[in-house]
């Protein structure tokens, strides 16, 4: 759950945040998750359910053993989803947010297998045309832009 790169947006999205370098770190290591994420234990909960699926496909993973220690050394709360053995693929789902600026968000999430990288995944979102999200991420580029030149 190691995030590469983003997009101009997608960092504004996250702007302010710990930990923006790895989604599990974020959700369970960052002060301000239970408020970015207003579904937050539906959203942890998915997150401890996937890395649960990745693991088994490469058990032999130098970095899942430090990063399961790192968590657990500081969450109880990954401890407790981590301890249910819940397994999920990640597909396509719908993901809520709260964004200091713009307020609630929801998009829609697609991932896409790189095939010429093991291990990686483009995950796309979009929030639904006509939505109040697309009028608050219309919003938040607006101001990011203002911010950050092109």
């Amino acid at each position: 759950m190691d995030v590469l790169a983003t997009n101009r947006l997608a960092a504004a999205l996250c702007e302010g945040l710990d930990h923006k370098d790895n989604l599990l770190r974020l959700c369970f290591l960052d002060p301000q998750a239970h408020t970015f994420f207003p579904e937050w234990e539906d959203a942890a909960a998915t997150k401890v359910a996937q890395l649960r699926a990745v693991a088994g496909t490469d058990p032999e993973d130098p970095f899942l053993p430090l990063l399961v220690d790192e968590l657990s050394d500081q969450s109880a709360d990954f401890v407790r989803m981590w301890a249910r053995h819940d397994i999920l693929p990640r597909c396509m789902e719908r993901k809520r947010f709260h964004h200091p600026l713009v307020g609630e968000l929801t998009f829609s999430y697609e991932t896409f297998t790189v095939n010429s990288a093991p291990g990686q995944q483009l995950v796309v979102c979009q929030a639904e045309p006509g939505s109040p999200s697309e009028a608050a991420l219309a919003l938040l580029a607006r101001l990011q832009s203002a911010v950050t030149p092109p």
